[in-house]
């Protein structure tokens, strides 16, 4: 018979302090090494190193099924995928991929005619490194010049080389340490950029000028707030140079010309606590996006010269969510979200020629904006996707309307979508607030209470969870399982008051409306609990910590990926990457005792108790500086100590890697496939 691993056993060391007259023990604060970001602690190490052998212990009877759901998503991804092609001046752009490579070639050709020339292949950069990660590139205007970032071990610390691609030769301006985009001046002689601090902050914009030294490149503007990150851009035109700055609840926009950067900065509007604001520009007038006076955020427009002087131009709407505004030369697209679904809306300069709404077929699906580089356009790129449609790339036609499909994701060992059933449900939370759920399931899935259900939502940070489509999830589904997604509060799928509905003070919001949830969908008869499959990432991954603590219960299996679950550790060390910026979204518990208390009662590593937890997997990485690596190898080894249950606790721990795990397509697939045949196994599915 084959012995049963053991699973390892994280050593106490007496570690407490005290805030706000509270003393708080923390017998595993040792697993944060005090040399991070490098960790070169051998205690540390043989722990990660001892679960991370645990977990692949545990998994090794079940790596069959995890290579078979690898096989079966690698099959349903066209291994030679090809973008489609989209003008950029004098150039079409696209990318692709190799049969079996794991990244992507990035081609050109002349619009006029001519071969292809290919102008970065991510392939030889990502040779021989357990991590690869290309972040940002940026064709010159006078396209001689392709600028682009890696990163090579997950810090999200870039570096930015330059190619001239008439030669193909690097020249040698290399920057180190750069964490934005890249933005060119207007004569393609240098661009904008801005560096992290060693706090991983951006709080810099710096103008680097081809063939100078690095350390003569000017600095542009500097943020004196530690909370705030800085951001350079451009406007649609391409006229103007943009700086953003701010943090979670205010912004601050400052305008240089793009044809010279060295000139005075112009303000857009000073820095309001609580206003966030988002500029494009169209001949010599201001598109200004801000939330100054509703939730739903408003139009208004302002001279270039007058900066200051804002005209509403669109008022906000009761039931219309105003997401972003892009200006192109002659007309004007207003993105947003109605009751939570997607809306694209064409304005004409002139407000007495009423503005077209596009229409789309499906009750729940997912549309925006695709890649539309140029200014003077007559088609719009447009992305549509559903729980049910595959990703779908279209051309619409600005005069007619014409609706051209360019490309449906193609899915190599076939789709049949009429054998999938996909909702937009409601479920009232304990508050009475209606909380929207999409689910898709197979079309046979039964009603009765017997069925598995894989449930996800993230809630936090305004950031919403579109119901689009995944080759993936199909794995689950082809097994009879369902598979949902809540769009709890914290979130902003239904406006920017459903993200304030859960943060701060009203963060438990998002950890009752996921518990409701799962009750609404068990009294409607999808599933029951020990059925249920739960999974979130980073904050999602706090969700996780919270409903494990407060419902465990209702659980059969968890994902918990990179979580932030030592809140209230993190929130006190001002001295960590992201804590000063994250004040804003969870308080500040330093100077807050009633901060310190409310996160206290719901931070999931504080607040795990003796009682039965479900079976969980948790990852974490080495080297992320968002999530840093002790908070989930923290969690489980207090969890390990403390629950009373024999389920199944593993750890694993990206040891080359950082907040998105594994780089590349296969290697993050066979990553997702070990999770689904985790989830699998522990609810009992068949292979």
């Amino acid at each position: 018979m084959t012995e049963t691993p053991t699973p390892p056993v994280a050593a106490t060391r007496p570690h407490s302090f005290t805030r706000h007259g509270i003393t708080i023990e923390d017998p595993w604060a040792w697993l944060r090494d005090p040399g991070y970001p490098e960790v070169t602690d051998k205690d540390v190490l043989a722990y990660l190193k001892a679960e991370n052998a645990y977990f692949d212990a545990i998994m090794a009877p079940h790596k069959p099924l995890s290579e078979t759901l690898f096989q079966e998503m690698r099959g349903r991804i066209k291994e030679d995928e090809a973008s489609v092609p989209q003008k950029d001046g004098d150039w079409l752009y696209w990318t692709d991929h190799e049969v079996g490579a794991e990244y992507a070639r990035w081609w050109r050709k002349p619009v006029a005619g001519g071969e292809d020339q290919l102008i970065l292949d991510e392939t030889p950069l990502a040779a021989g490194k357990e991590y690869f990660r290309l972040g940002e590139i940026s064709v010159s205007p006078d396209g001689r010049l392709l600028a682009y970032a890696y990163d090579d071990n997950g810090s999200e610390r870039f570096e930015v080389r330059v190619k001239d691609l008439a030669t193909g030769e690097l020249l040698p301006d290399t920057i180190s340490g750069m964490l934005s985009e890249i933005v060119w001046t207007a004569d393609s002689k240098g661009f904008l950029y801005g560096l992290a601090n060693e706090n991983w902050r951006t709080d810099n914009a710096r103008w680097h000028k081809l063939g100078e030294p690095v350390e003569q490149d000017v600095e542009l503007f500097r943020e004196a707030d530690e909370g705030y990150r800085v951001a350079v851009g451009e406007t649609q035109s391409r006229k103007w140079l943009t700086i953003a700055t701010g943090d979670h609840t205010t912004s601050e926009v400052w305008l240089l010309p793009a044809d010279n950067p060295a000139a005075t900065p112009i303000c857009v509007a000073p820095r309001k606590p609580g206003r966030e604001y988002d500029v494009d520009e169209h001949d010599g007038t201001l598109f200004i996006h801000t939330n100054d006076t509703d939730t739903n955020w408003r139009l208004v427009t302002a001279p270039v010269t007058a900066p200051g002087e804002w005209t509403e131009r669109i008022a906000p709407a009761r039931h219309f969510y105003m997401t972003g505004v892009t200006c192109f030369a002659d007309f004007f697209i207003v993105e947003g979200r109605e009751d939570g679904l997607d809306q694209i809306e064409l304005h004409r300069y002139d407000p007495a020629i009423p503005p077209v709404r596009l229409t789309f077929p499906e009750a729940s699906y997912v549309a925006g904006l695709g890649d539309n580089p140029e200014y003077a356009i007559d088609k719009l790129r447009l992305g549509y996707e559903s729980m049910v449609t595959p990703g779908t790339v279209y051309d619409y036609t600005v005069a007619t309307g014409a609706l051209e499909t360019l490309k449906v994701q193609e899915i190599p060992s076939g789709y049949d979508g009429s054998k999938y059933r996909t909702e937009r449900l409601t479920i009232t939370a304990r508050d009475g607030t209606a909380v929207p759920v999409s689910i898709v399931y197979p079309q046979d899935f039964p009603r009765d209470g017997t069925g598995k259900l894989y449930l996800y939502a993230y809630g936090a940070y305004g950031h919403a969870i579109p119901p689009g489509f995944s080759t993936s999830r199909m794995s689950f589904l082809d097994r009879g399982m369902a598979f949902a997604i809540a769009h709890i509060r914290g979130g902003d799928d239904l406006g920017q008051h459903w993200y304030h509905e859960g943060k701060l003070e009203k963060r438990t919001n998002s950890f009752h409306d996921f518990v409701d949830v799962a009750k609404g969908l068990i009294a409607l008869g999808y599933t029951a609990p020990g059925r249920i499959a739960i999974a979130g990432r980073s904050a999602g991954g706090e969700l996780m910590g919270a409903v494990v603590n407060s419902n465990p219960e209702l659980w059969g299996a968890v994902i918990a990926d990179v979580p932030f679950v030592d809140v209230l550790n993190t929130m006190l060390d001002e001295s960590l990457p992201l804590t000063p910026g994250e004040w804003p979204e969870w308080g500040n518990p330093i100077e807050d005792k009633a901060a310190f208390e409310l996160i206290r009662s719901y931070s999931p590593y504080d607040n795990v108790t003796a009682q039965a937890y479900p079976p969980m997997l948790i990852s974490g990485g080495l080297n992320d500086p968002r999530v840093t690596y002790w908070e989930p190898a923290k969690w489980a080894a207090r969890l390990r100590a403390t629950k009373t249950d024999d389920n199944i606790l593993l750890l694993k721990t990206n040891m080359g890697a950082g907040h998105g795990g594994k780089s590349g397509r296969w290697e993050s697939l066979r990553e997702y496939a070990d999770e689904m045949a985790f989830v699998l196994w522990q609810l009992g599915v068949e292979g």
